[in-house]
């Protein structure tokens, strides 16, 4: 399974993330405070459905043999301004290569089913634990 550390320090809202190799940055918009050193949480969190959206149709096309040349999905949270938190997820999924109808209605039908998909759509539950790091030792005089 995955896991992330994260950490932030003196920089408002600008935050380091740690997964595996590979080293993240995550702030808020200058407008909001922060200093715009990486993507908003939200956007990561739509750059993760985009990126599991797009390896799980590739993956999928390229074990059927399908010409399936490339693939651009576009992102976006829509609220819903009847309902005052009601936000939901738009995808548009652009499909490049000579497939069949078949083929097209496969990888839309399995769009549904990725896994990060998947995890999102019934809702996550969070279990949230609090820790309280130890004081720093006292230099002696």
């Amino acid at each position: 399974m995955s896991h992330v550390t994260a950490s932030i320090g003196n920089l408002p809202y600008a935050v380091s993330i740690s997964t595996g190799n590979h080293r993240l940055s995550s702030d808020e918009p200058v407008v909001m405070g922060g200093g715009d050193h990486g993507p908003t949480p939200h956007d990561l969190l739509l750059s993760s459905l985009a990126s599991c959206t797009l390896i799980t149709l590739k993956m999928y096309a390229h074990h059927k043999h399908w010409p399936l040349l490339a693939l651009d999905v576009e992102l976006s949270f829509i609220r819903d301004e009847a309902a005052e938190d009601a936000v939901t997820v738009e995808r548009v999924i652009t499909l490049h290569g000579p497939l069949s109808d078949a083929a097209r209605d496969e990888l839309a039908d399995l769009a549904e089913r990725t896994p990060v998909t998947l995890r999102l759509k019934p809702g996550l539950p969070i279990h949230t634990i609090f820790r309280q790091a130890a004081a720093p030792a006292m230099a002696e005089a």
